[in-house]
């Protein structure tokens, strides 16, 4: 009786070891996805995604003719897993809503001949900002002056628009320095990434990139390039970088300040007040 009890519990364990290779086996086959929303080129809210095999010794293992892209649980793309990359990616428009589920289902046969119908999936929350036209906004300096180093200050007049048709104001001053801009910027750009939370107050960007010309104490013929980054309130965590340098003589750089976070101040991005 004892041999036959543990003749039944051996055979109990063996089917509980062969169940757990099988489950092993059907899990080890699955698409991986992972995917972010964004605004494209168009201000366009989009779907970025990338699909990958799971990862396996055996490159059989992990190749796969269909693999469908679900948004929703509707069908929007599909890809392949090939050697050698055994990934894929690619864009989507996004649902209305405020965020959505994008599965990768692995339609075809994997290729050692094991079956499809794995599938995963991921939650996308979109961005609390939306997709605008970042050119119909501008910077303003909050506070006395804005520090990017204890050294170089900017004054309060701060004044920047995303167009090359408005009046602007610079001032930069550092170590009995100053740089004053003149009125309109040769070159300008203005982003708005999903990523940085400007607000308060709303604006369709939160990055500046400019060109612009000017005096340096008192002397015409020099160029500012500069960036600055409104990433919220009260501004610990704004970001500026100016370079100014002799317009005839780019190596002449007479102040050069990689971009960082201030040592004081606030940059604030608005809505340009004429679109208001």
């Amino acid at each position: 009786m004892k041999r036959t009890n543990g003749s039944l519990a051996l055979a109990g364990v063996t089917l509980v070891a062969a169940q757990l290779l099988l489950a092993g086996t059907a899990q080890a086959h699955h698409p991986e996805i992972s995917a972010v929303a964004v605004c494209d080129q168009n201000n366009d809210l989009v779907i970025q995604y990338t699909s990958t095999a799971w990862a396996s010794s055996n490159p059989a293992k992990r190749t796969n003719p269909q693999i469908d892209i679900l948004v929703n649980n509707v069908k929007v793309s599909q890809g392949a897993y090939a050697d050698p990359a055994y990934s894929f990616s690619g864009s989507v428009a996004a649902p209305a809503g405020s965020s959505a589920t994008v599965t990768a289902l692995a339609v075809g046969v994997w290729g050692d001949g094991f079956a499809g119908g794995q599938s995963s999936s991921v939650t996308v929350t979109y961005p609390t900002e939306a997709c605008t036209q970042p050119s119909l906004g501008r910077f303003t300096g909050g506070g006395h002056q804005i520090r990017i180093t204890d050294q170089v200050k900017v004054t309060r007049g701060l004044t920047l628009h995303c167009d090359l048709l408005l009046s602007n104001n610079l001032q930069v001053n550092w170590l009995g320095n100053k740089f004053h801009m003149t009125e309109h910027l040769q070159t300008v750009s203005c982003t708005d990434d999903p990523n940085i939370i400007q607000a308060p107050p709303p604006a369709p960007l939160d990055t500046m990139v400019g060109v612009g010309t000017g005096r340096y104490n008192g002397v015409a013929g020099y160029t500012i390039e500069f960036t600055l980054v409104d990433a919220g309130e009260p501004g610990g965590s704004d970001q500026a970088a100016m370079k100014i340098f002799q317009t005839s003589n780019p190596g002449n750089v007479v102040l050069d300040i990689p971009l960082q976070q201030l040592t004081g101040g606030n940059l604030q991005a608005h809505y340009d007040q004429p679109h208001k």
